[in-house]
């Protein structure tokens, strides 16, 4: 490959990043996210989860913390809440986004608050 197409490649790679992701998370983004979450008609995490601020946690899923070091990769983290089955067909986490419980924008909230544990 060319310079120039290395140049291309990178720049395309980097805005469907930042269309995936709506780009570097803001503090509202974070917070909206974390009401998604905790919301128990909604994202529901807590009724599984532990998180830090949430009231009354579930231990079925491991505690939600260091998610950094757990999932460098942000898609990742994005791809096991939308359909955690994928890679544990045995898994009692709902697929979020394969079955609709949540829009793509829920997902990406829920994603950019839980990546900040």
């Amino acid at each position: 490959m060319t310079i120039k197409q290395l140049t291309s490649t990178g720049a395309i790679l980097l805005f469907c990043c930042i269309s995936l992701f709506g780009g570097i998370a803001s503090a509202d983004m974070i917070a909206e996210g974390k009401k998604v979450a905790f919301d128990r008609k909604k994202g529901n995490c807590l009724g599984c989860h532990m998180i830090a601020d949430g009231q009354l946690p579930g231990n079925i899923g491991p505690p939600l913390i260091a998610m950094k070091a757990r999932y460098p990769n942000k898609a990742d983290l994005r791809a096991q809440i939308w359909d955690a089955t994928a890679k544990n067909p045995n898994t009692i986490m709902p697929p979020f986004g394969k079955h609709r419980i949540l829009t793509e924008k829920e997902v990406d909230l829920i994603t950019e608050f839980i990546y900040t544990l």
